[in-house]
Formats: C-alpha cells, structure tokens, sequence
C-alpha cells in the first residue's frame, strides 16, 4: 500500500502531454502574430529616416517661400535637384518647383517588402490667417506658415488637420508613420 502511494505520487509529478501541447500552441499563435506586426515596425521605422531628411528641406524652403514667393522655391527644387538627399534606406527625394511638393523615394532593397510602392509625399499649404491653400494656388505676396500634408496612398490625417486633397503617395499606409496615413 506504501509503494502505490508512493507510485501515485510519482505519477503526478510534472506536466500532462495535454498541457505541454496547449502551451505550445499558444506560443505558436502568439508568435503568428507578433511575427508580422514586428516586420512592419521594422518597416515603419527605416520609413521615418526619409521624414527626418525632409524636415531640413521642408524648413528651407518654407524660408524660400517667405523671401522670394514660387521663384524662390523654384530655385530652391533646382538646388536640391542638383544633389539630391539620398541615405540608407532613401532613393532620392525630390522637389516639384512650379508646386513645391516634395517626393521621398525608398529604397526597396534596403527596406523590403514595399515593392515599387515605395513614396511618401509632402505637399505644402499656406496659412494665411486661418484661409489655407496650396502654395502653388496662393496670391502672390500671401505670406503666412507654411503647413505641410503627407500623404502615403492615404491621407486621413491631412484631411483632418483641412489640408485637403494632397499629393498621393505610394506606400501602404500601414507603413507610414500616422502623420502619413
């Protein structure tokens, strides 16, 4: 009687094949998700490189723009076209002189899995007291902040700040940081 409890008592030591397979498979499931939201932080983040080389171009030619109106962001587009920002993970950012919008290209190799979906763009509005308009479309001598749109191939968070209507973009926008979305 002594050894079958001592027998009973062995047995119930450690864990059941059951439970060791229910573990598992919650392990398995979590993995299945952490997985893909990971890869696309990875993404999102290697996008936020570009965003930050654009801000020193944003700043400039909203200062253009206050000296010299379109001619001065003209010049500034052609200065930049001249030797274009350009990093690990950025292709090549550019700007369109008759609107000012500026276009960040990725590198897809470098960031992987956005295919030739692979821009983000900034499209600048004038603030004049309240009454926003893209800067390509403002009066002559309208002076005011500069306000920038992003869009990715959406653009909710611009329309909701009434920048409207922006320059799409290419990239998802599970991608894009939620300014770009």
């Amino acid at each position: 009687m002594k050894q079958m409890k001592s027998l009973k008592r062995a047995a119930q030591k450690g864990f059941t094949l059951i439970e060791l397979m229910i573990v598992v498979a919650i392990i398995g499931i979590l993995a299945a998700v952490a997985l893909p939201a990971y890869q696309d932080y990875t993404v999102r983040a290697k996008i936020t490189e570009g965003l930050s080389l654009a801000s020193a171009l944003k700043a400039d030619m909203s200062s253009m723009y206050a000296s010299d109106g379109m001619a001065g962001v003209a010049a500034y587009a052609t200065q930049v076209a001249a030797a274009p920002p350009e990093s690990k993970y950025v292709e090549e950012i550019r700007i369109d002189g008759t609107t000012g919008v500026i276009t960040i290209e990725y590198r897809e190799e470098n960031i992987g899995t956005i295919a030739d979906a692979r821009t983000i763009v900034l499209t600048p509005y004038l603030n004049a007291a309240g009454t926003i308009t893209r800067l390509s479309a403002a009066a002559a001598g309208a002076t005011g902040s500069v306000d920038w749109a992003c869009a990715s191939d959406a653009n909710s968070s611009a329309t909701t700040r009434d920048l409207l209507n922006p320059v799409a973009g290419t990239l998802p926008a599970r991608f894009a940081p939620n300014e770009c979305k």
